[in-house]
């Protein structure tokens, strides 16, 4: 697929690796090794298209004043066959490059070429990479506090989907351990109270409070009535446990489909205890020399490999904990199932827990630096700039559903998705709702609807946007059209350095500034009225806006609107 600005750079660089051979062949620069130089698009347009540092850093090399090493290039710089038309040197010795009309109207051709596909790339080579999200455990409903994971984590893999890797989206239930014992413990509390009262049946301390757990043990009543009542105490809690937590893993599934999440895999916690994988990890570690028994605990030597402090494998009671679990889960990702790469996107209070994973891959021979952690910061819900406590349906929690009942989806998605995953973040809930150019999705679903509508009007007149050749769309001329072909030629960059830093908030925020220049080409350039050839230059600009509108909105799950 193409990417006009990658093209550009290469060029770029091949002119001035020649004019470099130039000089040294015309006895101008003596034959050394150079250190290497950067070419970058300046954010000042005055200053060119491309700017490089080649004069600066090659100074000391080559003993020359950078201006003079600068000259030199530029006399010997040829750019017949390239989209560059001419350079300009600036301040001690910047060389300044500027792009020809033939290059603006290639990336109009371009995203008329890729269509749907604008913006893809294969730089991923298709190396496998799992991307696990959200996981939340499935002890009660999914909270609101996963809103923000879950939008980072599923826009995450699709830039890296985009930006050409195998990308598996993965939901790891924590269907094992402390926390179901707990879950069974709260169910069985609230089940044998339907029938002997509050009052006679205490309910655990560290149990699990909310509404659901009681939802759940009447559901389970109305099925088998008192029947467990008398049972033995691990079969009657089973029994809960098999009946409520299948229907608490559908419930996260339906809420999360409802936020357009599907996930390729749900992994089961408990299947790793099953399948001996655990114990295989701990004799894993055992043969290695790292771990030892202390109080009748086996623990692993964490710090021989970067962790903080030894951890608990397995407990003086004999259960794993959930650390060990966590290294066979990892372990089956890289080793069993062959990912090249592992993205974790975990809350920031999980900080500690990175070091010591990583760690333990090195540990049982793989190499941890192929697991990534996104470490996201929790959200604070504001309406007209005071923090709302929502409490629905609980009472004690603010559920996702709860969420996704006061504010669109499409708006949700897209404003959890606006800052990097490690800043603080306040979701205001009136702009949610708002429909207003203050609404940032709102505000890019309307450039794309003012496009249908520009279209359609013109259709209504008999005009329609004709084919055009290359040399049909060099006529850009005005700073709006240019700025906004500019930026739409971006895009394929953007999408690799979103999945080069795991920031799929780069994407809106790219959208947004599109959208933005789109309003400003259309308040200061007329489509309908202008010559033929002008109109139908600005109809195909139009059309090529609204495809990559279209493409962002699409990547992220978002509703693209013809109409508003």
């Amino acid at each position: 697929m193409a990417n006009l600005v990658k093209e550009a750079n290469e060029q770029l660089k091949e002119v001035i690796m020649k004019a470099m051979g130039m000089a040294v062949a015309d006895g101008k620069f003596e034959p050394v090794p150079l250190p290497p130089f950067t070419i970058e698009i300046p954010n000042d347009k005055s200053h060119g298209d491309f700017a490089a540092n080649v004069a600066m850093v090659c100074a000391k090399a080559l003993k020359m004043n950078p201006r003079q090493i600068a000259t030199i290039l530029m006399e010997r710089m040829i750019f017949d066959g390239t989209y560059f038309e001419r350079c300009e040197m600036a301040g001690p010795g910047f060389l300044n490059f500027f792009l020809s009309k033939e290059w603006f109207a290639r990336v109009i051709k371009a995203i008329e070429a890729d269509g749907e596909n604008y913006g893809r790339s294969q730089e991923g080579g298709n190396q496998k990479i799992m991307v696990e999200f959200v996981s939340a455990n499935p002890t009660g409903p999914m909270h609101m506090g996963n809103a923000r994971g879950g939008a980072l984590g599923d826009c995450l893999a699709a830039v890296l989907d985009w930006a050409g890797y195998d990308v598996t989206r993965e939901f790891y239930v924590n269907d094992a351990g402390n926390q179901i014992e707990k879950f069974g413990k709260s169910l069985e509390a609230r089940y044998l109270q339907i029938y002997q009262g509050e009052e006679a049946v205490p309910f655990p301390e560290d149990g699990y409070h909310g509404e659901d757990i009681k939802t759940r043990a009447q559901e389970f009543a109305d099925i088998h009535g008192d029947a467990y009542v008398d049972a033995e105490e691990k079969e009657r809690r089973d029994a809960l446990v098999a009946y409520a937590l299948p229907k608490n893993i559908e419930g996260l599934k339906t809420d999360l489909e409802k936020y357009r999440i599907t996930y390729d895999v749900w992994f089961r916690e408990s299947t790793l205890h099953e399948s001996g994988a655990i114990d295989d990890i701990v004799k894993t570690l055992s043969e290695k020399g790292l771990t030892y028994e202390k109080d009748g605990a086996i623990w692993y030597k964490a710090t021989a490999y970067g962790g903080e402090k030894d951890e608990v494998l397995i407990r003086a009671n004999g259960n794993p904990t959930y650390f060990a679990a966590d290294i066979a889960y990892h372990y089956n990702k890289f080793a069993v199932r062959g990912f090249d790469r592992v993205i974790n996107v975990w809350g920031a209070d999980h900080h500690g827990h990175v070091a010591r994973l990583k760690g333990a891959m090195d540990a049982i021979g793989l190499n941890g630096n192929r697991l990534d952690i996104v470490l996201m910061q929790l959200v604070r819900l504001t309406r007209d700039g005071e923090v709302v406590r929502m409490s629905k349906r609980t009472g004690k929690a603010i559920t996702l559903t709860d969420l996704l009942d006061e504010v669109p989806i499409d708006a949700a998605r897209f404003l959890f998705n606006m800052r990097e995953p490690g800043s603080q973040m306040e979701f205001d809930l009136g702009l949610a709702v708002e429909q207003s150019s203050q609404n940032p999705v709102y505000y890019v679903q309307y450039a794309h609807a003012r496009i249908c509508s520009i279209l359609k009007n013109l259709a209504a007149e008999g005009i329609s946007p004709k084919e055009r050749q290359l040399d049909d769309l060099l006529c850009f001329t005005q700073p709006e059209e240019i700025e906004l072909i500019r930026h739409m030629a971006i895009y394929p960059s953007e999408i690799l350095e979103s999945a080069r830093t795991y920031d799929p908030a780069r994407i809106t925020r790219y959208v947004i500034e599109l959208a933005n220049k789109f309003h400003k080409f259309y308040n200061a350039c007329r489509v309908k009225g202008e010559a033929e050839d002008v109109m139908q230059a600005r109809l195909a600009l139009c059309l090529a806006t609204r495809t990559v509108i279209r493409n962002v909105l699409t990547m992220l799950k978002i509703n693209v609107p013809e109409t508003m």
